[in-house]
């Protein structure tokens, strides 16, 4: 089960997922754009793809998405939590209903699917949750209060849940972006830009050079990460954190 997998770095693993061989469904809030991106992995691939329309924010989108899943694949085995980010915009200009959302978004969407998703892989013996976070997690950005102060819990998230599963053979880990180019970079490039007074090109030739690699990740790359964590190959990993950032993060 990978969630807001209809594009930009939940579509790249969902991908990457059915390339391996595995039985993917995936959700996103659109139907027309989560069913095309449904159809087209499994035309790529040949895999065996599912598609829901699943608010991760409503728990009762994700147990539908969950029941549906049952029905088709008969259980799950690999959950990659993952949702759209927050608005953009420094810390003090938000309001008490814009951290509440934000809250929802990031950090219950995730609580909730875990909860939901946790039976099936304690009846199957093992299972493996991949959670994607964000640089913020390491280092904050700037212009991104809401993500700054609110992804580092799902990076305790991660580690709690990691020590309590255990015991089940149940594999917890986190998995940090830096600038990966897709729609939400877009979207974060163009703010910046706007709030720099300069163009989209050039804050992307600015964040470009910030970056030791020198250039933006391209979201397969990220997706194989994803795979490698996710897969048996990963074994005795858990409670882990894979940047996949060009060096971008400067953090020890």
């Amino acid at each position: 089960m990978v969630s807001a997998a209809s594009q930009g770095l939940g579509y790249a693993i969902a991908r990457a997922l059915a390339a391996e061989g595995a039985k993917v469904s995936i959700a996103a809030r659109k139907e027309e754009t989560v069913a095309a991106a449904a159809a087209r992995i499994a035309e790529e691939t040949g895999a065996e793809v599912i598609s829901s329309v699943a608010d991760v924010s409503s728990v009762e989108a994700i147990e539908a998405w969950y029941e549906a899943t049952l029905e088709t694949l008969g259980g799950v085995d690999i959950l990659v939590t993952n949702s759209g980010g927050p608005p953009a915009g420094p810390a003090s200009s938000f309001d008490d209903a814009a951290w509440k959302n934000a809250f929802e978004l990031l950090v219950l969407s995730a609580v909730r699917t875990i909860r939901v998703v946790l039976p099936s892989m304690e009846a199957r013996g093992a299972g493996s949750i991949l959670m994607l976070t964000s640089s913020s997690v390491k280092n904050p950005i700037p212009n991104l209060g809401l993500s700054n102060v609110i992804r580092p819990s799902v990076s305790a998230l991660v580690k709690s849940l990691a020590d309590e599963f255990a015991a089940r053979k149940i594999r917890v880990n986190q998995l940090v972006p830096g600038r990966i180019a897709t729609e939400r970079l877009t979207y974060l490039d163009d703010a910046n830009a706007k709030r720099a007074g300069i163009t989209l090109e050039e804050q992307r030739k600015r964040s470009a050079a910030a970056i030791p690699m020198g250039r933006y990740g391209a979201p397969d790359e990220f997706a194989r990460a994803a795979a490698f964590l996710l897969s048996d190959a990963a074994s005795y990993i858990t409670g882990a954190t894979l940047q996949v950032d060009g060096g971008a993060i400067r953090t020890l």
